[in-house]
């Protein structure tokens, strides 16, 4: 068993992430029956935040008490009990109650799946395990909405398409794959409850994963809607694995850089990209929106993620479930709170220029995080200097 523990570990993570944008396809078809709108999407996908972060905020370190394998069944039943709700009773409600459950598995996974990954590896290999991590996360997420796309393409119309009734197939085996993993942590005596920790010099990191994860954000709930309307509905499955799967192509080359420098390119993509998208948008050109896809993608889910996931692993050894927990607070306030405030603008001046204004709002707080971070250089060289002036003088 310790020879496939981390690809099984990979697996489980693959597919608790793999069922979060499983239904995303079906988005319009879900909201088409509740008579909302564009802010219908919006709340749904709301909902998925509304139980990711308080599992995020009190749970977050839970895994360091009871053991990393709980969490990690739990959240394989979460993802397969929201699926099979989604299958049996189609509906916006249950949408929503869906994307909830779903929400609470990915917190319970993604804390305790990354450092129950740094464990089975060594902690040398710190950041080949965030890079595992990210890997196995970045195709879940992007390979549910795929094999959905791909699913209603080949079966036609349905709410219970094929790649739902692979999950559910897969799902106990993981869990039972789950339960037969090696124990590699070290229980502690801390509380149930346990809060996100921030370690210093981690926010540079997390804002920059909670702006390009905005723009994610606005991808994976706002642009099906968009390509509904253009009679492009059919293109929603490949954009949103797009939005994801670049970002794991180029995290193998986010892993030869620094965390400093993958960071500073991953923020260089984040206006690019969603320019591209927004270009698309207004022009109705499948081509530009595929490229501005890819562009957030690399940002997203590849330099940024891995930057920023290493980066806060290594900064928090002792408590990397918690400060796992403090960074993904970042991302998934970037990932919803702008996305809910863009459909609700929509369903006032359409989806197009309510993304003109997500996206300045988006350069104006790029231009701020790069010029508090310059700031910040200039008083650790000075401080430096000073201090080197000091001791010469002495």
């Amino acid at each position: 068993m310790p020879r496939f523990s981390v690809p099984i570990l990979a697996l489980c993570l693959f597919a608790v992430t793999f069922a979060v944008n499983l239904q995303a396809p079906l988005y319009p078809a879900y909201v088409a029956t509740s008579g909302l709108g564009a802010t219908a999407a919006t709340l749904a996908f709301a909902a998925y935040v509304a139980g990711l972060m308080p599992t995020l905020i009190f749970l977050g370190g839970l895994s360091d008490r009871i053991g990393r394998k709980v969490p990690l069944v739990c959240a394989l039943l979460l993802s397969g009990g929201a699926t099979l709700l989604l299958a049996l009773s189609p509906g916006w409600v249950q949408l929503v109650i869906a994307r909830v459950l779903l929400g609470a598995g990915t917190a319970l996974a993604t804390t305790s799946g990354t450092a129950y990954m740094t464990e089975l590896m060594g902690e040398p290999r710190a950041k080949p395990a965030a890079l595992v991590v990210t890997s196995a996360t970045s195709l879940g997420f992007g390979g549910g909405a795929l094999a959905t796309g791909l699913s209603l393409m080949a079966q036609g119309p349905s709410f219970a398409p094929a790649s739902f009734r692979l999950l559910l197939l897969a799902v106990p085996l993981l869990v039972l794959s789950c339960l037969a993993l090696p124990r590699a942590w070290v229980p502690r005596r801390v509380s149930m409850l346990r809060l996100p920790v921030f370690p210093a010099g981690s926010a540079p990191y997390g804002i920059a994963i909670g702006l390009s994860w905005a723009s994610t954000g606005m991808t994976i709930a706002v642009v099906p809607l968009l390509l509904d309307r253009q009679g492009l509905g059919a293109w929603s499955g490949p954009v949103i694995f797009l939005a994801l799967f670049v970002g794991f192509l180029c995290q193998p080359l986010a892993r030869r850089m620094s965390n400093p420098r993958a960071l500073r390119l991953g923020l260089c993509l984040i206006p690019l990209g969603f320019a591209g998208l927004l270009a698309g948008a207004a022009l109705q050109s499948i081509p530009l929106i595929l490229l501005g896809t890819g562009l957030t993608s690399a940002s997203s889910y590849g330099f940024t993620y891995l930057s920023a996931l290493s980066e806060v692993s290594m900064l928090a050894p002792e408590n990397r479930a918690r400060a796992t927990a403090g960074l993904f607070v970042y991302a998934y306030c970037g990932f919803s709170v702008p996305v809910i405030a863009a459909g609700g603008l929509a369903d006032r001046i359409g989806v197009v220029p309510a993304m003109a204004v997500f996206f300045g709002v988006q350069l104006a707080c790029l231009a701020g995080l790069v010029i508090a971070q310059r700031a910040r250089q200039v008083r650790q060289v000075g401080t430096t200097h000073s201090g080197m002036t000091s001791g010469s003088s002495a």
